[in-house]
């Protein structure tokens, strides 16, 4: 009898052991649809939420601009877009006192930390500086406005920069020059709107550091007067210039007067004829760079 159940028990385990193997894939089969499902659930509720508004804090706040579909890619082929409202040193890359922000579409000049020593905003929409601007920054030693559209600089934009050494407003807008700060050494206004009534008589007598001027590709009619004893290279080409006098580069009434510092003046470009003005550059170690004849 013992043998008879024993036999029994074991041809009932029989079917047991033989169905092992769907159960096994069928559970892996579950496990992929559940995972589906899932997903699909996620999607679902996220689709259902997007739709409504949540109130926080007492105001109904869209989940529309902050919700995505989970496994949607349309996203990522949205061109980046820049938020000129952030803070400068979230928009612009600050680092060891230096500040960058050239080519992000500013229109103003942005606030600057005020250890700020060295301003690069090239290649921008800027059209105007104000005395503001640089008010509380007077650790400034650099400053390159090159390439946007400055039209107007407010009178004292500069006055309080005491330690700015170069000034860059090439590519520029602008129709008459600022009051320079008193140390400048390099000052660019290529590229401009220059017309010689744009530069006061005294703009560059009492920038005794002043080594390097660029105001090439201007309309200039005339060399600027009162140039400083400091300065090395002046570029004037490209303008309208049509005279020289004796004393634009040299003094007149002192035949034996050099002026040593003197190593380069470009003047090609302009509708005047140099050689005709021989004593104008009596006093220079190097003729400059233009048409003689």
């Amino acid at each position: 009898m013992k043998t008879l159940q024993t036999t029994f028990l074991l041809f009932a385990l029989v079917p047991l052991v033989n169905s092992a193997p769907p159960i096994q894939q069928e559970s892996a089969q579950f496990y992929d649809y559940d995972t589906d499902v899932t997903m699909g659930s996620l999607i679902h509720q996220d689709y259902e939420m997007q739709s409504k508004d949540i109130r926080k804090d007492g105001a109904n706040i869209s989940l529309d601009t902050s919700l995505k579909l989970q496994g949607d890619d349309s996203q990522l082929d949205a061109p980046p877009t820049k938020d000129t409202n952030l803070p400068t040193c979230l928009l612009c890359v600050c680092l060891s006192g230096s500040v960058y922000c050239e080519e992000m579409d500013i229109e103003a000049v942005p606030p600057l930390p005020k250890e700020t020593a060295y301003l690069y905003a090239r290649f921008n929409k800027i059209k105007r500086i104000a005395a503001s601007d640089f008010a509380d920054i007077t650790t400034l030693r650099r400053i390159d406005f090159s390439g946007n559209r400055i039209e107007e600089i407010e009178d004292g934009a500069f006055s309080k920069l005491l330690l700015l050494e170069e000034l860059s407003l090439a590519e520029n807008q602008l129709m008459k020059l600022p009051v320079l700060p008193p140390k400048l050494t390099t000052f660019n206004a290529n590229q401009n709107r220059l017309k010689s009534r744009g530069i006061k008589a005294n703009a560059f007598k009492k920038l005794t550091n002043l080594a390097y001027l660029y105001l090439g590709h201007n309309a200039l009619e005339s060399v600027p007067l009162n140039l400083p004893e400091s300065l090395r290279i002046l570029h004037l080409q490209y303008n309208n210039i049509t005279t020289i006098t004796d004393d634009t580069f040299c003094k007149s009434n002192n035949t034996r007067y050099i002026r040593t510092s003197m190593d380069e003046i470009r003047m090609e470009g302009n509708p005047i004829v140099l050689a005709k003005h021989v004593n104008a550059f009596s006093c220079l170690r190097t003729l400059p760079v233009g048409t003689y004849y």
